[in-house]
């Protein structure tokens, strides 16, 4: 009976590093905007957002190592939307806009001054193609279109608003927010 054991152990052990290996790659590294603006980072979760069961991009949050702040603008973050079919910069502005208005009452002239940055921001995006925005505690966001800037602002309350679309509890995705936040903040 012992040397069954034995056997069988002796048989499931070359796996072992092949598992382990394979747990490792399954771990994304970050872009390298985001590396470059936050060169310690880790993801804290990840998670696919879908519309009518359609795949629409997988979101990614990347933040310094150590607990995330419940007030997530706190410290500087980075979201990146990996794109999983092509879409309008112009759509996902608009989109964006309608998703801000659910963190309470926005004034029309903010919404469209915040409409136009986000035009300037987000390009037209195919498959495999990808959108980050870094947030920085001074409320400083930056977005890039595959690594390359396209358009920045020093505006908190458009931080806390922007990122809030995928953060906040108000958000209109819960389950995403749940994944992106992983078990640290899923208040």
């Amino acid at each position: 009976m012992k040397r069954r054991a034995l056997l069988l152990l002796a048989a499931g052990m070359p796996a072992l590093p092949l598992a382990v290996h394979a747990q490792a790659q399954m771990r994304p590294a970050p872009p390298p905007e985001v590396r470059e603006a936050l060169p310690d980072v880790r993801l804290v979760g990840a998670g696919e957002f879908r519309f009518f069961g359609l795949s629409v991009y997988e979101a990614r949050l990347w933040a310094p190592p150590g607990p995330l702040d419940p007030d997530y603008l706190r410290q500087p973050l980075a979201l990146e939307l990996r794109y999983a079919r092509t879409l309008k910069g112009e759509s996902i502005a608009e989109r964006s806009v309608e998703e801000m208005r659910r963190a309470g009452p926005l004034d029309e002239g903010r919404a469209s001054e915040w409409l136009a940055l986000m035009r300037r921001a987000f390009p037209d995006v195919s498959a495999g193609e990808r959108l980050t925005g870094l947030s920085e505690p001074s409320g400083r966001v930056r977005f890039l279109h595959n690594g390359r800037p396209t358009a920045e602002t020093q505006d908190a309350e458009f931080a806390r608003r922007f990122f809030g679309i995928w953060l906040a509890p108000s958000t209109s995705a819960p389950a995403l927010r749940r994944q992106l936040l992983g078990p640290e903040l899923r208040t």
